[in-house]
């Protein structure tokens, strides 16, 4: 199981490590970039079981990041939950639209994160 965590705050990307540990995987297991070229960049060097992106990043926002998953390469198929503090209904409706497979609203805890994880790695 290999899991890419994309978030700039390297906070978050520490603490959504942390909650992907707590749920049985290993440090080894997942890969963290800080914006949506640098996890671009590492989907083209290694294939992900699942992808947890923030929204807001610079350089290459977690929306036009799974727009890009989606159209292009080798993870079209990999599902996408998006981990973000953007919680309004337009924008669950379009990151939804633009394949993400899965939205968590900041802040949130172990058992959200396990529940969206177990329901994106089922299907």
């Amino acid at each position: 199981m290999k899991i890419l965590i994309v978030d700039d705050s390297s906070t978050m990307r520490r603490i959504i490590g942390n909650v992907v540990m707590q749920l049985g995987f290993k440090k080894e297991e997942f890969d963290e970039a800080e914006d949506g070229v640098k996890a671009w960049k590492l989907l083209g060097e290694s294939q992900y079981d699942v992808i947890l992106t923030d929204w807001n990043m610079p350089n290459m926002n977690g929306l036009e990041l799974v727009q890009k998953t989606r159209s292009e390469g080798g993870h079209m198929k990999t599902p996408i939950i998006m981990i973000t503090t953007e919680g309004g209904k337009g924008e669950v409706i379009t990151a939804l639209k633009a394949g993400v497979n899965n939205y968590i609203v900041k802040p949130f805890n172990a058992e959200i994160l396990k529940e969206k994880l177990d329901g994106v790695l089922k299907k």
